[in-house]
């Protein structure tokens, strides 16, 4: 039984998402997925920006698939976006000066364990040099952040717990598809947008699951 937030065929935990084959299945938050998303809505926030920074951990498995994506919206957009590596605090330092260097408008931060757990540095660092950023999960507006959008962690974990029961009473995790999220969660730090001088629409507002003042 797993939580993943990658894609549990590209890393050989499963045959397919709707049949595992093996003897394990679970939910899949679909992280990396959400990428372009992401990019819309920072573009939303900061309509002006053309230079878009992506700051990942290049050694979590979903990165590649998650940066991709990005790529190819961004592209679409006619966007410039310059990609950056972190998988220390050291560099996630010397992220930022680049960042400021090439005068970035605006940062995504991938999906990645090591960076949720730097979200205060990020925070900070994000704050320091005015630069409006959007993260994964509701963890970094808690810290500071601009605005975050992902998966609605409650159901997901709920789903999972529904499943470990079933598995407990004889079902078998072959026949049980991976389970996907069925609702997202947006995050604002309204706070941290009138630092930064942004003034965030109404519509974004309204969309928003949840606004920090």
């Amino acid at each position: 039984m797993f939580t993943i937030g990658g894609d549990p065929v590209k890393l050989g935990l499963v045959a397919s998402l709707n049949k595992p084959g093996g003897n394990v299945t679970g939910v899949t938050f679909i992280f990396a997925e959400l990428g372009t998303k992401r990019l819309e809505l920072l573009r939303e926030i900061v309509p002006t920006a053309t230079a878009i920074a992506m700051l990942v951990n290049p050694y979590f498995p979903p990165t590649l698939a998650e940066v991709s994506d990005v790529q190819a919206a961004a592209s679409t957009l006619g966007l410039q976006l310059k990609i950056l590596n972190a998988s220390t605090e050291r560099q996630i330092d010397d992220a930022f000066a680049t960042i400021v260097q090439q005068k970035a408008d605006a940062l995504i931060v991938g999906v990645d364990p090591f960076l949720i757990g730097q979200r205060d540095q990020l925070a900070q660092l994000a704050a320091r040099h005015a630069i409006p950023a959007i993260y994964f999960s509701r963890e970094f507006v808690e810290a500071g952040g601009l605005m975050s959008y992902g998966p609605a962690f409650a159901n997901g974990y709920r789903q999972a717990g529904v499943y470990a029961g079933e598995i407990l009473r004889g079902a078998k995790p072959a026949e049980m598809p991976v389970l996907r999220p069925t609702s997202f969660a947006f995050f604002i730090n309204l706070r941290t947008a009138k630092a930064l001088g942004i003034k965030v629409s109404p519509m974004l507002l309204a969309i928003a699951d949840e606004v920090i003042e």
